[in-house]
């Protein structure tokens, strides 16, 4: 008999592999701006982000050197402090008047519909959180209706009957 290289098996090969629990993906929070040019953040959304909406101010920014908005950052803020926007409740919501701000930052809401993208960070030693404005698709552009009046231009020659 050829000796031939062998390969033994462990205790631990011989055993189901462990299967590791999924992890939950994060979930992405959401809201939207607006026909009125409102911030409108969901209860849910203001829920996920875990802080009082009645007793928060935010100081409100965009990145420096860029003329038009693409996201709004929101610091956390006391009331007592200048420059601070305060959240009003609605009906099933929170929301931000900030229409003439998103007017001169080239964001227009009024025609277009906007949602925004909430992602926290750090600033300062405060979760801060960051608006990353997405223009909705929702209403796909429509092809061209077909035409329902009556034809243009030159009428068809009609061939003498004999």
């Amino acid at each position: 008999m050829k000796l031939t290289s062998l390969k033994f098996f462990s205790p631990k090969e011989n055993s189901k592999p462990v299967v590791e629990k999924k992890v939950s993906k994060p979930t992405i929070l959401k809201g939207y701006i607006s026909p009125a040019g409102k911030l409108v953040f969901p209860d849910k959304t203001v829920d996920k982000l875990g802080f009082d909406p009645s007793n928060t101010h935010f100081k409100i920014g965009s990145q420096a050197g860029k003329r038009k908005l693409s996201a709004l950052y929101l610091v956390p803020a006391s009331s007592d402090e200048s420059d601070v926007f305060k959240m009003t409740k609605a009906a099933k919501s929170y929301s931000i008047p900030l229409g003439v701000i998103l007017n001169s930052g080239g964001v227009d809401y009024a025609t277009t519909k906007y949602s925004f993208i909430i992602n926290s960070f750090e600033y300062e030693g405060v979760t801060a959180y960051e608006l990353q404005l997405v223009k909705d698709q929702g209403a796909k552009e429509s092809a061209k209706k077909p035409y329902t009046g009556k034809p243009r231009g030159r009428k068809p020659k009609v061939k003498d009957a004999e």
